[in-house]
C-alpha cells in the first residue's frame, strides 16, 4: 500500500515557504522610535510574519531585508533606515517637497514616509492614491491623534440629520465617540448639503446629552448659532423653566454648549434654538 500523501492520486506538491523576510534593529535597550518603527513595517503584507532581528553586528545586519534605527545608513533603494549618523539631515519636506514638515526623522518617521501610504491603504482597503489615504496620511503625519475604531461608521452618521430634524440642519451622533468637529466641515462638502449644519447632538460619557454648535470654522471659537441668549449660565430647574423644556441642566456662558438628561430633551432645545432663531430673522426682516 502506496505512503499516505504518495503515488499518481496524490494532488501536486506546495512549494515550501521561503525563510521569513528580517527587520533588523539595534539590541539593547528599545526606544520607541525603533518599535514603532518595526509596528509599522508589519502591518504591510510583505513583512506582516517578519523576524525582528536586534543586534549591531554588520554581518548579520546585512542579511536583513530592512534594517532600522541602526547601521550608519540612509538608503531607500536597499531598506536601510538609520537616523543617527552624521550626515542624515532629512525631513518630510525634503524627501517630499510638497509637504510642509521640516524636522529631522526618525527612523519611524523615515518608515512612515516611504511606506505610509501603502500601509493606511493596505489598513482601510482603498487605493493608495485614492482621498482617504491621502487625507489621513498627512493627519497622522501632522500630529494628530491616530485613528481609533469608531462605534459607528460615519456614513452611517451621514444619513442621520434628516432623520432627527425636518430642518436638515442638526446632526445626531447617537453613540458619541466621533470627533466630528474635525470632520463635519469635509462632510458638509462631500455630501453637498443644501445648509450648513447648525447644531450636534451626542450623549456625553454620564449618558445625559449635549448639543453643541457647529462653529463658524475649523480654527475659530465662533459659533454658527449658539443657543439662546437669555439661556446662558443658567442651570438645571431655573433653566428648564426659562426654555420651556424638562431636564435641562446648563447652557454655557457662551452659548456653544448646552446639556440635557436625555436625548428627547436635547433635541428640544436644538428645535426651539431653531425656532428662536427663524422668529428673530422674520423680525428683522
Amino acid at each position: 500500500m502506496a505512503a499516505a500523501g504518495t503515488g499518481s492520486g496524490a494532488g501536486p506538491k506546495r512549494p515550501r515557504p521561503g525563510p521569513a523576510p528580517r527587520i533588523g534593529t539595534h539590541d539593547g535597550t528599545f526606544h520607541c522610535d525603533e518599535v514603532l518603527a518595526c509596528c509599522l513595517l508589519r502591518l504591510l503584507p510583505q513583512y506582516r510574519d517578519a523576524e525582528v532581528v536586534r543586534t549591531r553586528d554588520p554581518e548579520l545586519l546585512a542579511e536583513c531585508d530592512v534594517v532600522v534605527d541602526v547601521g550608519g545608513e540612509y538608503d531607500p533603494e536597499r531598506h536601510r533606515y538609520d537616523h543617527h549618523q552624521r550626515s542624515f539631515a532629512q525631513s518630510m519636506h525634503s524627501l517630499q517637497p510638497s509637504k510642509p514638515w521640516t524636522t529631522k526623522l526618525s527612523s519611524a518617521g523615515l518608515v512612515y514616509c516611504h511606506f505610509g501610504t501603502q500601509i493606511l491603504a493596505n489598513l482601510l482597503g482603498q487605493p493608495e492614491d485614492g482621498p482617504a489615504v491621502t487625507a489621513l496620511y498627512d493627519k497622522v503625519r501632522g500630529g494628530e491623534p491616530p485613528p481609533t475604531p469608531l462605534p459607528v461608521p460615519w456614513r452611517r452618521h451621514a444619513a442621520v440629520p434628516l432623520q432627527v430634524d425636518a430642518s436638515g440642519v442638526v446632526l445626531e451622533l447617537p453613540r458619541g465617540g466621533c470627533p466630528w468637529k474635525e470632520h463635519l466641515f469635509g462632510l458638509e462638502k462631500e455630501l453637498a448639503l443644501p445648509e450648513p449644519l447648525l447644531l450636534v447632538l451626542f450623549p456625553d460619557r454620564g449618558g445625559q446629552w449635549r448639543v453643541q454648535s457647529v462653529p463658524a470654522g475649523p480654527h475659530t471659537f465662533e459659533s454658527r448659532l449658539p443657543l439662546p441668549e437669555p439661556w446662558r449660565g443658567i442651570r438645571d430647574e431655573a433653566l428648564s423653566q426659562l426654555a420651556g423644556v424638562p431636564g435641562c441642566v446648563f447652557v454655557h456662558a457662551s452659548g456653544f454648549i448646552g446639556g440635557n438628561r436625555t436625548r428627547d430633551g436635547a433635541l428640544e432645545m436644538a428645535r426651539r434654538t431653531l425656532a428662536l432663531q427663524r422668529g428673530a430673522g422674520e423680525q428683522s426682516g
